[in-house]
């Protein structure tokens, strides 16, 4: 479907009316599609091993997005990309509301696909948001936007992961029936989305109006072969592509299972945190340290140095996952899970903050925007495979065990950093 959007206006609208909206709406169906999944599933009680196989392979578009960025590109606009991006996921969020009154012996499969559809609307939706943002903004708005954006998209995985799970989990209590409180859920997503959309539809410039001519002539010239090939030929990229695959690798093990672990009965070896404590304790205070983490790590990279602090903040990132170990076999009280889980997350947000870092870093000439998208289709891969298998050899060796062979993971991903380049990094701060 394409939506006619580009219509002539005389006055440009500042970004403040739309820069805040467009991230937002590019975190909330990210966060539904990846988080919020696992947890309706698990309270429909599909078991572990599916939940985490089948919510990392829906992962598989934003690995694989590089592949059609160039049509995102030069193809119609990016304000008409998105526009129409925003329209299908609004129907794709109405639809995954539906399957929830669907038999449950075809609920799952059905749903599945439907989050697979979303999977591809919503990274199709990344290309043209940062496509347009580029274009809407000159390159001072552009840098002084750069935290408003960060800010909007943690403020959509705080309404995704917060506020939209303990909004289900308080419809359970007070219905008794979960496919109904999934449905009214995520039904009020599909609402969300639609307004979006008819405020896009009016709010956005045509940035791209005046360049269409210049669009239409190099619509042949798509260098893809030659970004691959110049991504590929950077100094050190075997060490580069090791430091991508497996620094979060530890974390791409935990991150469907810790989910699943404070979920589950007490009896199955888990926390047995209902979705309402569930939506305050990682959905809520534990995105909130998320962010924390991620502004003081910017704050400490810009005053020190990517050099300095990427060791540091990995550690950050990874020393914390022993909480789950602590938490695995001394079952705390829930006063304890709230700052062990924010420590976390916090400690996430420290360590990927350094890893974009590294990845805008490694990004130069004239395909920075080409070389940045190739690097995070590789760290979704890097957390699709490990993410994959991570349900079944927690069920196969309990969460106890589960979680000190995601701490022994983190191991290899450390190591990379002594091996991949940092050397230009003085031009890379002052650029």
């Amino acid at each position: 479907m394409t939506i006619q959007t580009d219509k002539p206006r005389g006055k440009s609208t500042s970004p403040w009316f739309y820069v805040p909206s467009l991230y937002f709406a590019e975190g909330m169906p990210y966060m539904i599609i990846n988080a919020v999944s696992v947890v309706f599933y698990k309270n429909l009680g599909i078991d572990n091993a599916q939940i985490a196989f089948w919510t990392s392979i829906i992962n598989l578009p934003w690995v694989v997005k590089m592949f059609w960025g160039p049509a995102v590109d030069i193809y119609s606009t990016k304000r008409r990309w998105l526009l129409t991006m925003q329209f299908a996921m609004c129907l794709c969020l109405a639809a995954l509301a539906f399957s929830f009154q669907l038999p449950t012996s075809t609920f799952f499969s059905i749903s599945l696909a439907i989050l697979l559809v979303g999977a591809f609307i919503s990274a199709t939706y990344d290309i043209a948001t940062d496509g347009f943002y580029m274009l809407a903004l000159n390159e001072e708005k552009q840098a002084f936007f750069v935290g408003i954006r960060t800010l909007c998209y943690r403020l959509a995985i705080i309404f995704s992961t917060g506020f939209l799970v303990y909004f289900a989990g308080n419809l359970e209590k007070s219905t008794q029936n979960i496919p109904l409180s999934w449905s009214i859920t995520l039904g009020l997503a599909s609402v969300i989305f639609a307004i979006l959309f008819v405020f896009h539809f009016f709010t956005l410039p045509q940035p791209e109006l005046k360049n269409r001519n210049q669009s239409e002539n190099t619509r042949n010239e798509i260098p893809f072969i030659r970004v691959v090939r110049s991504y590929f030929a950077q100094r050190g990229i075997v060490a580069i592509l090791a430091f991508i695959l497996l620094y979060r690798l530890g974390e791409a093990m935990l991150v469907k299972i810790a989910t699943l672990f404070l979920l589950d009965e007490t009896a199955a070896g888990g926390l047995g945190l209902s979705t309402e404590q569930y939506g305050l304790v990682y959905g809520t205070f534990g995105v909130i340290s998320l962010i924390s983490g991620g502004i003081l790590g910017g704050l400490v990279i810009s005053k020190y140095g990517l050099k300095k602090c990427l060791l540091p903040m990995a550690l950050a990132l990874n020393l914390p996952d022993l909480f789950y170990v602590y938490m695995a076999y001394n079952k705390p009280p829930l006063e304890l899970v709230y700052p062990l889980v924010s420590l976390e997350q916090f400690g996430y947000g420290l360590g990927f903050t350094a890893f974009t870092v590294y990845l805008m870093h490694i990004c130069k000439g004239e395909y920075k925007t080409s070389h940045f998208a190739i690097s995070t289709g590789l760290m979704a891969l890097g957390l699709m495979l490990p993410g994959a298998i991570s349900g079944t050899i927690q069920e196969s060796i309990g969460y106890p065990m589960f979680f000190i062979v995601v701490s022994l993971l983190t191991i290899p991903g450390m190591a990379t950093i002594f091996f991949i380049p940092l050397d230009e990094e003085k031009r890379s701060e002052a650029s």
